[in-house]
């Protein structure tokens, strides 16, 4: 099963720079899209367009219009499909969607989209992330203890350790790298919660690989990234990813998005 997440950076810009040529042939069963900013039925034609007839699309879109929203393409179809994290303070952010699908060991696979807030340090942005990780920390070992596997996809918005972002030391007291932020991840990726950071994993001790540059100055061409795209996924089903590739664009003028797809191989 591949299943691949891309934070689209809206999803008209993405289809119209390209998003399909990337997206034809690489055999996805699984797509999880982020920041689609725009309403279902222009998120059901653009992505009809771009993964062809016969696909499952599930989607949320924020209240505030040209707002984050959140969706999950695929060619099983969902048993049942959940808005919301639980706080229902998040109910209309267009932020996280699960979806229950049939996985090939005859078990139930929850795929979720997640949009986490990119926050700035002092104002009500950074209040709302952090309100957010919370409920990430109440609700991920739910979903592992009532599923057979799950999986949670998307753009996190934190860089882990010092090896998700190329200029860590410019960026300690910025959203994104901040300690707080990344003592979640800790919890996330600990004894704690139990879930297994995929791409980490599979591509070891190395800078990146990133999932996101800026579109100011020379970030893509020096790879001045940052990797806060995620496949975090539950033990059992981890161990099943063979592969994680990051469909980095060949230059800065082919991009469809500043983030690049996320893509992870399970073999069941």
């Amino acid at each position: 099963m591949r299943v691949a997440t891309v934070n689209v950076n809206g999803i008209r810009a993405a289809h119209r720079k390209g998003m399909g040529a990337w997206f034809a042939g690489r055999g996805v069963d699984v797509l999880t899209l982020q920041e689609v900013r725009a309403p279902r039925k222009i998120v059901e034609e653009l992505l009809e367009d771009i993964t062809g007839e016969d696909w499952h699309v599930v989607e949320t879109e924020a209240a505030a219009k040209g707002r984050a929203g959140v969706a999950i393409a695929t060619t099983l179809e969902p048993q049942s499909v959940r808005v919301g994290i639980g706080d229902p303070y998040f109910d209309d952010a267009g932020r996280w969607i699960e979806a229950d699908l049939p996985a090939p060991d005859g078990g139930v696979l929850t795929v979720v989209s997640a949009y986490v807030h990119s926050g700035e340090v002092g104002t009500p942005k950074q209040v709302d992330k952090y309100r957010f990780l919370e409920e990430m920390v109440r609700h991920l070992p739910e979903l592992r203890a009532e599923k057979d596997h799950a999986l949670i996809t998307g753009d996190l918005n934190v860089g882990h350790t010092e090896r998700d972002i190329k200029n860590w030391k410019g960026n300690v007291k910025n959203a994104g790298f901040l300690p707080e932020e990344r003592a979640y991840f800790d919890r996330f990726f600990g004894e704690e919660i139990g879930y297994r950071d995929v791409h980490r994993d599979l591509a070891g001790d190395v800078p990146g690989p990133y999932t996101w540059w800026s579109m100011r100055g020379k970030a893509f061409d020096n790879d001045s990234g940052w990797r806060i795209d995620y496949h975090m996924a539950t033990p059992e089903l981890a161990a099943r990813a063979t592969s994680a590739v990051v469909d980095r664009a060949p230059s800065y003028d082919t991009r469809f998005s500043d983030h690049a797809p996320l893509v992870v191989d399970y073999q069941f």
